[in-house]
This record gives structure tokens, C-alpha cells and sequence, in this order.
């Protein structure tokens, strides 16, 4: 039996990415829905990946990711897991192995430590590089004048694959000011990785990502509140 409310979160939500991406003449189907479970209990997350609902998982710390894995025994390999949090040099060998794509890449360091991982494997990585859209000194990312750098110094690792690009929207007020951030990274994306992803818009922003282009969203706290709130009420 799954929880109710858990269900109708992810419901709803996805009402509000079919009507953002309709706004935006866009194909709803091509957008993915990544839940973001870092702070998910471990119920809730079994509960959601024995819904079959979702196909793919965001982690933000590897040995969380890790430890999920174990205790959800064969479930966890419903799924698909993506590293979405900074990714350190010395975790990158076990990011590379329990991890199907890291969404976290902002070094031509930790690119060459996720590479020299799977020297003895056939598997390719897919990777997405992050570019910082925020001010502030702790968000990770690649400066936006600096992506050109990373993206050049990417195409030697032959065992990455190079998907798209991931951001971060700055928390500012009011809601729609986050909008030029997206854009930005959509006109990134244009100029130097045409047709690549964009991974962009969490619970709070997502419907702008959506109209501004995202193709991957990262929701967590929408999906896994205990409570429906009126603005995700979508009609039966």
C-alpha cells in the first residue's frame, strides 16, 4: 500500500510540468522528473520506487547514496541514480561505480577521477557539467566564462560522456526572478553544447524551468511532503 499523499504529490506535480510545458509549446513527455531523495525517510523512498512512477533518483552525497542502495537491496536497481550534490576528488571512484550518471561535474579534476575509475571497465559515464548561475561562494559550478574551458578539456576523457548542463537558480524573491538564470543556461547550452540536456528547476522554480527549456527537472521536497498544499491542487 502506498502513501496516499506521496502519490498525489507526484501526481499533481507532474499536472503543473504537463501545463508549464504546454504554456511553452512544448512536448510535456519530453521532460524526465528526477526525485531528489536526500532528505526523503527510507520508506518514502521505497514506497515511491515500488510505485514503478519514477525512473530516475537524485542523490547528493555518495555514501548516502551508498548506504539507500544496500537497504533497498534489489528495488534500488529500478531505478536510474544520478550524483545531483559536489562531487569530491577522493569519492569520485565510488560515484563512478554505484552512480548510472553524475550530474556534478565542474573540474577538468574530478572528470580526469571519474575517467581513471573506469580504466578497466567498457561502461561510458554519462555526465552533465554544472555551471554556477548564483553568487554565493559555496554553490558549486563552473563560472558560466569558464564553460567553454571545461567543455574542451572534457573531450579527453573517452570514458565520459558529455549529456548536457546542470544549474542551480539562485533563492531570490520575487519567484519569477529566477527566469534570466534559466535563460542563461539555455543560451549556454545553445552556444556551446547544441542539443544537450538541461538539467534545471527544483520544487520551488520548476514550472519556469520548464517554460525556459528544461529537459531534467530535480523535485524532492514537492514529492515527499507529508502534506498536499493548495498549489499543487490539479483537478481530477
Amino acid at each position: 500500500m502506498y502513501r496516499p499523499v506521496l502519490i498525489d504529490n507526484l501526481k499533481k506535480i507532474r499536472y503543473r510540468v504537463r501545463a508549464a510545458a504546454l504554456r511553452a509549446g512544448r512536448d510535456p513527455g519530453a521532460v524526465r522528473l528526477v526525485a531528489a531523495v536526500k532528505h526523503a525517510p527510507l520508506a518514502s523512498v521505497r514506497e515511491l520506487l515500488s510505485s514503478g512512477l519514477v525512473a530516475e533518483v537524485g542523490e547528493n552525497r555518495v555514501q548516502d547514496a551508498e548506504r539507500r542502495q544496500e537497504e533497498l537491496g534489489g528495488l534500488a536497481a529500478s531505478v536510474r541514480w544520478r550524483l545531483i550534490g559536489h562531487l569530491q576528488t577522493n569519492k569520485a571512484g565510488k560515484a563512478a561505480r554505484i552512480f548510472d550518471a553524475v550530474d556534478s561535474v565542474d573540474s577538468e579534476k574530478i572528470a580526469a577521477a571519474l575517467d581513471a575509475a573506469l580504466r578497466d571497465s567498457s561502461r561510458i559515464l554519462p555526465v552533465l557539467a554544472q555551471v554556477k548561475l548564483a553568487g554565493r561562494a559555496t554553490q558549486s559550478g563552473v563560472s558560466p566564462d569558464a564553460l567553454p574551458t571545461l567543455l574542451a578539456a572534457l573531450k579527453k576523457f573517452s570514458r565520459l560522456r558529455v549529456e548536457g548542463l546542470m544549474g542551480i537558480a539562485p533563492d531570490v524573491e520575487p519567484l519569477e526572478a529566477v527566469r534570466p538564470s534559466f535563460q542563461r543556461l539555455r543560451e549556454l547550452r545553445d552556444r556551446h553544447l547544441p542539443g544537450g540536456l538541461l538539467s534545471m528547476g527544483m520544487s520551488r522554480d520548476f514550472e519556469i524551468a520548464v517554460e525556459e527549456g528544461a529537459d531534467m527537472l530535480r523535485v524532492g521536497t514537492l514529492i515527499f511532503s507529508q502534506t498536499s498544499p493548495a498549489s499543487l491542487e490539479a483537478p481530477e
